[in-house]
C-alpha cells in the first residue's frame, strides 16, 4: 500500500473546493478537514455572544477560544461530518449568510487564526488528510505533499453560490451574492495575516468549464502522480 500523503486545497469562496476535497478524500479512504466549517464555528459562536458589533470584532473572542470547542461528527445520514460547537450540531446554522458575512472578518483575527491552525495541525500529524481552506498551503500544512490552489470565473461562482441558497431556501438577489463574494475575496487577500494566495508549488486548478467528475479525475491524477514520486 502506498505511503498516505497530505493534500492542501486552497482557493476563493464558492470554487466547489469544500465539494472537491470531500469526494478526493472520499475516493482515497483519507480524512476530510474542513477549515472554512471550523471558522464560521467560530463566527457563530462570537455571533451568539454578541462579539461582532458594526462588522467590529470584539477582543472579547481572543479570551473566549479556550470556551470554544469544536468537533468532526460522522452523520451517516449525509455521508460525511457535521461540525458540532460545544457538543451542539451547528452544519446547518454556519450556513447561514449572517455567519458568511461575518466569517471573513473573524478569520482576519491573529489569535483566531492561531488557534485553529494549531488544531488543524494536530489534525493532520497522521498524514491521509485532504484539508481545505484559505491557507493551508501557505501556513497550516506548508509541506503537504500536494497543493492545489482552486479558482472559477466571477460569473460561475455567483451562479453557484446562487443555486446552493436557492436550495437552502434562502431568498437573495444574484447582485446580493455576488457583492458577498467580492467583499470575501478583498478580506481574504488583503488581510495581514496569513492572505488568501496560491503556495509555492500548488497546482493551479481553475474549474469554471468542469463538471464535478472531471475535476475530480483531474486532481485525483495529481495525487497519482505525488504518490508515485514519493514512493520512489
Amino acid at each position: 500500500m502506498s505511503q498516505a500523503i497530505n493534500i492542501a486545497i486552497d482557493g476563493y469562496s464558492s470554487t466547489g473546493k469544500s465539494t472537491l476535497a470531500r469526494q478526493l478524500a472520499g475516493k482515497l479512504g483519507y480524512r476530510y478537514i474542513d477549515t472554512g466549517a471550523m471558522y464560521r464555528g467560530v463566527t457563530l459562536y462570537a455571533l451568539r455572544k454578541g462579539l461582532i458589533i458594526n462588522g467590529k470584532v470584539l477582543q472579547q473572542l481572543e479570551f473566549d477560544l479556550p470556551r470554544i470547542q469544536l468537533e468532526f461528527i460522522h452523520n451517516k445520514n449525509r455521508g460525511a461530518s457535521d461540525l458540532y460547537l460545544n457538543g451542539e450540531n451547528v452544519e446547518e446554522a454556519i450556513r447561514e449568510m449572517m455567519v458568511a458575512k461575518a466569517v471573513s472578518k473573524v478569520a482576519a483575527v491573529s489569535s483566531v487564526r492561531k488557534y485553529l491552525v494549531e488544531a488543524q495541525q494536530k489534525m493532520a500529524a497522521q498524514k491521509g488528510v485532504v484539508m481545505d481552506g484559505r491557507d493551508i498551503g501557505t501556513v497550516v500544512l506548508p509541506e503537504a505533499e500536494l497543493k492545489v490552489f482552486v479558482t472559477a470565473s466571477q460569473e460561475i461562482r455567483t451562479e453557484r453560490r446562487y443555486q446552493e441558497l436557492k436550495q437552502l431556501g434562502k431568498v437573495l438577489s444574484k447582485t446580493e451574492v455576488e457583492a458577498n463574494l467580492m467583499e470575501r475575496d478583498l478580506l481574504d487577500t488583503t488581510r495581514k495575516d496569513s492572505p488568501l494566495k496560491q503556495a509555492k508549488g500548488a497546482l493551479l486548478l481553475d474549474n469554471s468549464g468542469l463538471s464535478r467528475e472531471e475535476q475530480l479525475d483531474l486532481v485525483r491524477g495529481w495525487v497519482d502522480e505525488r504518490l508515485a514520486t514519493c514512493a520512489e
